[in-house]
């Protein structure tokens, strides 16, 4: 870390730097740059914003995941002596250089793994935005964080509400966690009504601004199954300790409940921003000038629980969470392939749940996977699955 008078400034490395999470990151290191340096910035294939943002920012480094768009962003930033890199093995090996404090990793989905595994290995504290790398592999991950002395900071806002519950009580057993979901844009939608559902319909979140494959697992309530599957690997818990309940108003972040009965909750308007500083700051929390919750403007909150019959993702990933091995791999390669189906027209919002329990069905079951197994896992379900991407739409 570096020191710069009375304080020490975190050197960070943001993978996904042009998506949701990556620029609203951005936002919060712009806003401290007393205490965040960034070091490394990853795209997938947005080079023009991941320019932008490296003559902003000049990071030591910058990967761009498209190998086609390697010579531009070479070119633009030639005069400012960054490092340019290019594939999705580049990241892998860029996690890796001297001078990385944090990693944040905002990658969207699966390819968000390797990257992660690199960065443990490496002694790299996480940031961890990419709740598909411990739905995929949380007993590796959670293993390769232990025995490499990692800690791992949760940037989703329901996970980093239960880990600011958790301060002062680390040595108080967790009865039961409680996250909360804001029900998606069609909360109250019977089935009939969400069999004529359009992309463009899904991806209008009443609450938060995320990237479109959220937004459409938000709509679908998969969203909050994956994170169910996170919140297990993360705080050591049991499937029959991870519920969850519809909040519409997103206010309360998430719940924890100990063995005496008593729970807390973490409250705030719903702002990706206050996780992602939280993760960033640990365990300092540093002060802001963001707008700050009033409960007179939201006399009531209210709960309720999920419908799983008519948003059947959710009870899917459940199933999956309680059956383990690479049942919750399936569950995800699955999902990915059918909210590309769904985005391109080539299938209905509903048949993205058929297509999901049939790749569960139908997938070799291994108990105990190792990467390699997840991998194969991965690649056989996501080949399965385009298979299917012709029916109900």
């Amino acid at each position: 870390m570096e020191v710069t008078g009375h304080m020490t400034k975190k050197h960070i490395a943001i993978l996904g730097s042009t998506g949701s999470i990556g620029t609203q990151a951005l936002q919060v290191v712009r806003e401290r740059r007393d205490h965040f340096e960034v070091e490394l910035l990853t795209a997938g294939g947005n080079a023009d914003l991941l320019i932008a943002q490296a003559r902003e920012f000049t990071p030591n480094a910058v990967v761009i995941a498209d190998g086609a768009r390697y010579e531009q962003v070479r070119d633009a930033l030639q005069p400012l002596d960054i490092k340019v890199f290019a594939g999705e093995e580049s990241i892998a090996q860029a996690v890796t250089m001297d001078g990385i404090d944090v990693v944040l990793t905002a990658m969207v989905g699966y390819a968000g793994l390797r990257p992660t595994i690199a960065a443990i290995k490496a002694g790299r504290s996480i940031a961890l935005a990419n709740k598909e790398t411990l739905v995929v592999a949380g007993e590796l991950i959670t293993r390769m964080a232990r025995e490499n002395g990692v800690n791992i900071y949760p940037v989703d806002s329901e996970h980093s509400a239960i880990f600011q519950c958790m301060a002062g009580e680390w040595e108080n057993p967790i009865e039961k966690v409680v996250l909360t979901a804001s029900g998606g844009p069609f909360r109250g939608w019977t089935r009939d009504r969400l069999a004529a559902v359009t992309p463009a319909q899904a991806l209008k979140h009443p609450n938060w601004d995320m990237g479109a494959k959220i937004t459409i697992d938000s709509a679908s309530l998969m969203n909050k199954g994956l994170e169910a599957i996170e919140a297990k690997w993360l705080f050591h818990l049991r499937p029959e300790q991870v519920g969850i309940i519809v909040h519409p108003q997103s206010i309360v972040h998430s719940l924890v409940q100990f063995r005496d009965g008593s729970m807390k909750a973490q409250l705030g308007l719903p702002d990706m921003k206050l996780p992602i500083l939280y993760a960033l700051s640990y365990p300092k929390r540093l002060p802001t000038d963001w707008p700050r919750f009033d409960f007179a403007k939201y006399p009531s909150l209210t709960f309720e629980e999920p419908d799983m019959a008519s948003f059947r993702n959710l009870a899917l990933a459940l199933q999956a969470m309680d059956r383990g091995g690479n049942a919750p791999c399936v569950l995800n390669a699955a999902n990915e392939v059918a909210v590309r189906l769904f985005l391109e027209g080539r299938i209905g919002f509903l048949a993205m749940s058929d297509l999901i329990e049939e790749r569960l069905a139908k997938a070799t079951f291994v108990q105990h996977p190792t990467l390699e197994d997840l991998e194969a896992t991965d690649a056989e379900t996501r080949r399965e699955a385009l298979k299917g991407g012709t029916v109900n739409v």
